[in-house]
Order: C-alpha cells, then structure tokens, then sequence
C-alpha cells in the first residue's frame, strides 16, 4: 500500500464518485433501490480502503515510528463499521428515520472535527507547509465546512430524540418548543456567525485565530438546536431531507479545504438531492421552501391547537369482519398505508390480505404521500421490505384521480395526509396536497384511537357518512381480515 500514486488515488475517488452517482440514480426508484443501494456500498468501500492506503503511505513516506496515526485509523474503520452494521441490522422499521437522523449528526460532527485538525495543523494535509498561514480561501472554506456540520449536528440530534418520542427532555419531545423573540434570535445568531467568520478569515500571522473559532462553533451548535426546536412532529419528514441536505454540504465545505475531489463530488450530491427532496417535501406540505431552510416552518402553535380542539361527533364503527367483507365484494381496492402499519409491523400481514383479495378477482392498489410515515420514503421501504411488487404502489399525484372510482379505500394508521380540512382555507393545514381518499364510495379506516394526528387536528375524514372506523392494533385487525377473507 505504500507505493500507491496519487494518480492511482485519484482515479479510485472517480471510481467511488462514479458509483456514488449510480447509487443517487437507482435510489430514484423503489424497482431499482436495491442496485442502487449497492452502488453506494461499493463505492464507500472503495473511498475507504483508498483512503486507508493513503494515509498508510503518507506515515512511511515521513518515516514515522511508533505512531499510532494508521493504527488509528485501522481501528475506527474496524470499530464505525462493525457499529454501523449492527446497527442496521437490529433496528426496527420504525425506527428507521432516527437511525437516519443519527447518521446525519455524525456526519456534522465528523466535519467539524476535521475542520478543528486542519485549522491546528494543515501542514499534516499538505494544505501549507509548516510555519505558513492558512491562505483565506480555505479559512473561508473551513469557516463554512465548521458553520454546517456544527448545525448538522445539534439539529440533526434534537431531531433524533423528536422522532424517537421516548425521552422526557423536553427539547426532545415532539410539540413544538417556541418562545418570544425566537426569530430575532436566530438572526442575531446567524449574523454573530457571520462576523465572527470573517474574524478568522482575515485574521493576520501564521497562529489560527481560535478565539473566534471555537465561538463561532459553540454558536452554530446552538443555531442547530434552535431551528429545529419550534418543529412539530408532522413536518419531521421535511427536517429528515432539510438535515440530509445540510450534512452533505458540510462535506463538500471540508472537501475543498482538503482538495479532496471524491468528497466534494459525493457531498455536492448528498447536499443537492437533499435540497431537491426538501422542495418536495415543501410542496407536498404546502409550506416555504426559504422558511424550512431558515427552520421557521413549526407552524403556529396556537393556531394549531384551536384547529385541534376535538369535537364530539358521532362515529359508525365495524368489525375486521365487516371490513373483510366490504373489500371481498368490490372491484377495486386502494390501501393508504401511515405510520400506524409501520409502529404495528403489519406489512407482511397486508401483503397476505392483498394477495388473497387479488385471488378473488379484486384490483388493489397502494396509494403513498410524500410525507407519509416519519421520514421520506417511509412507506415505500416499509411495503419493500414486505416485498410488495413495485407495480402496485403508486405516488400520489398519480392515483389521485383514480380514488372518485374507486370502490374501497383502506386507510391504515394514516391521519393527516387524508383529512379533507386540507381543502378548508380556514383550517391550519389548508392548501396541502392529501390523498382525495374522501371521493371513494366506501373508506375503511383502521386506527387505535380517535386521536388526532401530528398536526393536531381532527379529521373530518373519520365523520363522513361513508366511512367506518376498525379500531385496534393494525396487524391484529389485519391479520382478523386476511382469516374473515377465506
């Protein structure tokens, strides 16, 4: 490994950066993700080994003894892979998108790491030589590389314990934390960072300027935290893709401090579809692209608490077996998954309903929000892995038209992306784009409760003088149909 040229190095990083792009194009679609997911792998495991044989040569090219630089190295990639892997084999579906938030805060925190190593000595990263200041291009280029990661983190953190929902902190806990002032706050923040940016960038003689430094680090941590506090759990799907976006920028920044082409190009990517699924998520949610960037997308508490107040009005309840029958006696089927099927693990139970609703002479159909679930493509990796054939499951904008026909539609622990109070412009969430499931002639609605959803509201969709409510666990009420269908 010590005789690897830069020109062998180079020509790796294409290669991984070549496979980091096939991996963002297979994960465009669910029939190709798992190719894609591939590619992604492949290509890691190329910048990694790569990077390893880098590092090795770099320590015997200046003939060091004794270090433990390259051991170091050997052992975190041992130790953050063997983590890495048990990790993504023990978590439970639903526990996916904390698992996706807790990634992306490593991925902050490694970047401002690597920004402190090479502000401390970037001679070690043949950036200068020893005794030479920082050139202000990368002074700038830390600056910003330090700015994003710090916010990665802490946000990426806050948003882990909101998904997670188990801790009492209260910063942790799903309801919006808000305050007077929050956004002025922000600003001034945001304006300190600044200025304290241009302090290290211009600073003069060869010493870092680390007082400004490490302030506009501790300040970026806690812009992290309070952008992400005053969300609530139903735009959470936007801040997984917000924080996404920002963890590969933060990458990019510290790639072009270290001239390291294979990091610029997979952050670019990462930052950039990450930035690209956010506008999704904002159009699919009706809110603004420029306040989820500035974190000002909570929502108004009040407003959504007087949206939420709950009224007393009448239900028609049935049976698994009421529902079994309904379906068994329609033409067609459309299935509305939410993140109920997930909490249940009832998607294996749903393919079997499927599959014997099919045998009868049924058409069914999966019909997925943007924003269904915790994070996006929730419910498409949940009905993957039951493996749903992909010609069954439909987006949005295109079954939207199909549901006025249709005879039967199943909503299974999905709340806010079929309420009708969408079409209210009175209602907090009006202007939002749901699945029209109201239009069908008949809607089964399968939920432990009445309780309202994330955004806090009631949904008129429950009242209607066609829909039944199935209450109950969704894989014991499922697995009740699947027995009533025979």
């Amino acid at each position: 490994m010590n005789y690897i040229s830069m020109n062998l190095v180079t020509m790796f990083y294409l290669i991984a950066s070549v496979c980091f792009i096939q991996a963002l194009k297979g994960l465009s679609s669910p029939a190709t993700a798992r190719t894609g997911n591939a590619f992604g792998m492949s290509g890691m495991a190329i910048a990694t080994i790569t990077t390893v044989a880098l590092i090795y040569k770099l320590q015997a090219q200046a003939a060091t003894t004794g270090g433990l630089g390259f051991t170091l190295v050997l052992i975190g990639v041992v130790v953050g892979g063997g983590i890495g892997a048990f990790a993504a084999k023990k978590v439970e579906m639903t526990k996916m998108p904390e698992l996706v938030a807790a990634m992306h805060s490593l991925i902050g925190l490694a970047a401002v790491c690597i920004a402190i190593a090479v502000v401390a000595e970037p001679w070690v990263f043949q950036i200068t030589t020893q005794g030479v200041a920082l050139p202000f291009g990368n002074r700038l280029e830390l600056f910003i590389g330090t700015f994003v990661g710090a916010v990665t983190f802490s946000g990426s953190v806050i948003a882990f314990g909101k998904l997670s929902g188990k801790y009492k902190f209260r910063l942790f806990q799903g309801a919006p934390v808000s305050f007077p002032g929050q956004h002025m706050l922000n600003l001034g923040i945001a304006i300190a960072l600044i200025a304290l940016g241009l302090v290290f960038c211009f600073a003069p003689g060869v010493e870092p300027a680390w007082t400004p430094f490490i302030i506009m680090a501790v300040l970026a941590f806690i812009l992290g935290v309070l952008i992400i506090i005053p969300i609530g759990g139903a735009d959470m799907p936007v801040v997984v893709s917000m924080l996404n976006s920002y963890s590969g920028w933060a990458a990019a920044g510290i790639g072009f401090s270290l001239n390291n082409s294979m990091l610029i190009i997979a952050g670019s990517l990462v930052g950039s579809s990450g930035a690209i699924l956010s506008y999704i998520m904002c159009k699919a949610m009706n809110r603004s692209f420029f306040n989820v960037i500035l974190g000002g997308f909570g929502g108004d508490p009040a407003a959504a608490a007087a949206g939420g107040a709950q009224e007393q009005r009448p239900v028609k309840s049935g049976s698994a077996d009421d529902a079994a029958f309904i379906m068994s006696n329609a033409e067609t089927v459309i299935i509305v998954p939410g993140y109920g099927l997930a909490v249940a693990r009832a998607q294996h139970s749903l393919k079997e309903l499927v599959e014997k609703l099919t045998h009868k002479g049924v058409i069914v159909k999966y019909a997925i929000h943007p924003v269904a679930g915790r994070m996006p493509g929730h419910m498409n990796v949940l009905l993957a892995e039951a493996e749903v054939p992909y010609d069954q499951v439909f987006e949005m904008e295109d079954i939207n038209g199909e549901f006025g026909q249709t005879d039967v539609v199943l909503v299974l622990g999905a709340n806010d992306v079929v309420n009708p109070a969408a079409k209210d412009p009175k209602s907090p969430i009006a202007g939002m784009p749901i699945l029209e499931a109201y239009k069908a002639k008949s809607i089964i609605v399968n939920k432990r409760s009445m309780a309202s959803g994330y955004a806090g509201l009631d949904n008129d969709l429950f009242y209607q003088a066609n829909t039944m409510m199935v209450f109950g666990d969704a894989k014991k009420v499922i697995e009740a149909m699947v027995k009533a269908v025979d």
